[in-house]
């Protein structure tokens, strides 16, 4: 137990040897320091070496500032949630009057609870401020911490006091200074008078002769005035530079340094006294960018360099040069803005890069989900007519509604109209609006910002901008809600919109091609369509005929797809039996090419020779009215929603739905499907 007790005792030594070593040594880390330098690293070791909660220190204003310095240091660089000046209050009450005994506890100034505080006089009689040292350990301060404290409170008075010493050395050198002009004088006046002292006076004119070198040296080297003063200014010197950089007058005379304050900028002048307080309180030199306003009102940038001048250990004056750098600064400046320029650039092609890079993926899956027509078959008069007008229409930017019955090819006009157009080197964008979540539609078109709605966990670019310089086709325009129909007009009107959850106005330049199978004039007339949207989109209207009506269409259509997908199939159909064709070219197509190239396709697959069979039996024959007979009620009702079904290939739902269509709800129409009897597969 005595051995571990001495080995504890040993450690405590040399820990307290150490932080004797630290607090030592600070006076050579203060060494050319502000006084708020010398309290700031002083905190930081007490509050390290001591484990302290906090560590206060106030000095009276005798330093020059004007109002006393006091800091707070906090363990563990923990946040100081009140000023210093309020803890500096807290305090007071402990730090006047007579000593009081150890310890000392108040109530925590920095956090709950109480705390066992040390404070110190810096200098005699609190000359110089006071130091205040807290801990929470019921232990602080011991007599080891409370040395340390003393020790190092001595120090920092010495590294204070330092600022008081170098106006004691200003006054020596001046009188010291005095003296030997004085004797100078006496010398030159004794040379003038006897003209005896040759020697004296060569010694005088080489002195002269090597400052005058150095002189020209140095202004040869920094290409800048300079300048050279002592405390009293009695024996100043200025460069012809320095008059000309500053637009002083030389023959008025040497300036004072009053006259040099006037001449710096309002915003640099505390920054520019600092500088030469540290030049003449510490001793220490300063190199320092600022502003003038020269007399005559011209703005200029000066880089000024001071250092003070020893002789034998005293500073007898100071030395510098100042350089007019406003040039230098200018290009600076002009390089920052240019700078700032090249990271807007640099932001902006990051910007176009990802763009191009949605805009490729887009592209990729386009052609991976794209139409299988290569081209538009056909040679009817009423086929013929559509090209022309699309031969029309291209070359300019007007908006195209494409109108015609499902599956009568309204995209591959659109892709025509896009490939004849000045715009064909750019993307032609699709967007099926009635396959699209209402919800999701206006995402789609306009794209949004991260964290818009729930689940937009990353920015998406909308079809519109993908579509920028290029065109985008809205299928099935007529299913756009009418609440997303204005935002769609303002596109097309200003060509500019926002994304969801931003503000910043995006601008494009699309051009629109819109296609639809339901009869927008009736939409408006129901007030289930935009009357000024519908006119927007109807500027150059087409109509794409359905199949029935270019029945010398068929033939070349079969023929195409059925080589089309013989060759992807791999099978060698080479005729197609004339009643086939013949019977073919009769049917009326309700689904138009769309349920042709299926049914061409199905053919393809169930032949096993050379000749195309088609499974005629699967045409539906045309619903022929029999003037003379005449239908119940029930039937009649019976055959229209058949026939509606039909026409929306079974779908009930939805604003293109069979539902929609027959102006009823969907729950309605299901019923009345279960008490007819109408089922697909009936």
């Amino acid at each position: 137990m005595e051995t571990e007790h001495t080995a504890d005792g040993i450690k405590d030594l040399k820990a307290c040897i150490n932080d004797l070593i630290t607090v030592l040594a600070l006076p050579a880390i203060w060494s050319n320091l502000e006084p708020s330098q010398i309290v700031s690293t002083l905190l930081e070791a007490l509050v390290g070496m001591l484990r302290l909660d906090f560590a206060y220190v106030r000095l009276s204003d005798s330093f020059g500032s004007g109002a006393p310095i006091e800091m707070v240091r906090l363990a563990h660089h923990r946040n100081l949630t009140a000023q210093p000046q309020e803890i500096g209050q807290l305090l007071h009450p402990w730090l006047t009057g007579d000593p009081r005994p150890s310890p000392i506890v108040v109530p925590n100034p920095v956090g709950e609870g109480e705390v066992s505080i040390a404070p110190f006089q810096l200098g005699l009689q609190d000359e110089l401020g006071v130091i205040v040292a807290g801990s929470r350990r019921g232990d602080f301060p011991t007599e080891v911490e409370r040395l340390l404290l003393r020790v190092t409170a001595n120090q920092a008075a010495v590294g204070l006091q330092e600022a008081r010493r170098f106006g004691e050395q200003r006054r020596v050198a001046h009188e010291l200074d005095q003296q030997v002009a004085h004797r100078t004088r006496e010398l030159v006046a004794a040379n003038e008078e006897l003209k005896k002292e040759i020697t004296d006076r060569k010694r005088a004119e080489e002195a002269l002769r090597r400052n005058e070198a150095y002189l020209t040296q140095a202004q040869r080297l920094t290409r800048a005035g300079s300048w050279a003063w002592d405390p009293s200014e009695s024996h100043n010197y200025y460069s012809r530079e320095v008059f000309n950089i500053f637009g002083l007058d030389p023959t008025k005379g040497n300036p004072t340094l009053a006259d040099f304050v006037r001449i710096y900028h309002p915003e640099d002048r505390n920054f520019v006294e600092e500088a030469e307080k540290q030049l003449v309180v510490e001793g220490r030199g300063y190199d320092v960018k600022y502003r003038i306003v020269r007399p005559d009102g011209e703005l200029r940038w000066i880089r000024e360099v001071g250092s003070p001048v020893y002789e034998k250990e005293v500073v007898t004056g100071y030395i510098g040069a100042c350089l007019d750098v406003t040039e230098q600064e200018h290009m600076t400046q002009e390089l920052a803005r240019k700078h700032d320029r090249l990271r807007l650039s640099l932001e902006e092609i990051t910007e176009l890069k990802d763009k191009l890079a949605k805009e490729k993926l887009y592209l990729e899956d386009e052609i991976r989900t794209e139409s299988n027509f290569e081209e538009i078959i056909g040679e009817s008069v009423a086929l013929k007519r559509i090209l022309k007008q699309v031969e029309t229409v291209a070359p300019t930017d007007s908006a195209v509604l494409i109108q015609g019955e499902t599956g009568t090819g309204k995209e591959l006009i659109a892709r025509a109209i896009h490939s004849l157009s000045k715009r064909r080197e750019r993307t032609f964008v699709k967007m099926n609006c009635a396959a699209i979540p209402t919800g999701l539609l206006e995402s789609e078109l306009f794209g949004h910002e991260r964290g818009a709605f729930t689940g937009a966990i990353a920015q998406k670019v909308g079809r519109f901008e993908l579509a920028h310089g290029g065109t985008l086709f809205l299928d099935e325009v007529g299913d756009v809600p009418l609440e997303l129909q204005s935002k769609l007009l303002r596109v097309l009107q200003e060509q500019e919109f926002e994304r969801l959850g931003s503000n910043r106005t995006i601008r494009v330049d699309v051009r629109l091609v819109a296609a639809t199978n339901r009869d927008l004039a009736l939409m408006v007339t129901d007030k289930q369509f935009r009357s000024d949207l519908y006119y927007r989109l109807n500027v150059f209207p087409i109509t794409a005929p359905p199949l029935r009506e270019r029945p010398e269409d068929i033939p070349l259509l079969v023929r195409y797809f059925a080589q089309q997908y013989a060759r992807r199939m791999n099978k060698p159909i080479v005729t197609i039996p004339t009643e086939t064709m013949t019977t073919l070219s009769k049917y009326y197509w309700p689904g138009n090419i769309r349920e042709l190239e299926n049914l061409i396709e199905r053919s393809v697959i169930l032949s096993q020779g050379p000749d195309l069979r088609v499974p005629l039996g699967e045409l539906e024959a045309p619903t022929v009215t029999v003037p003379n007979e005449v239908a119940t009620l029930e039937t009649a009702e019976r055959e229209h929603i058949l026939r509606v079904l039909r026409e929306t290939n079974w779908v009930i739902g939805g604003l293109s739905g069979a539902a929609a269509r027959l102006g009823m709800k969907r729950t309605t129409l299901q019923s009345k499907m279960q008490k007819l009897g109408i089922s697909r597969q009936s």
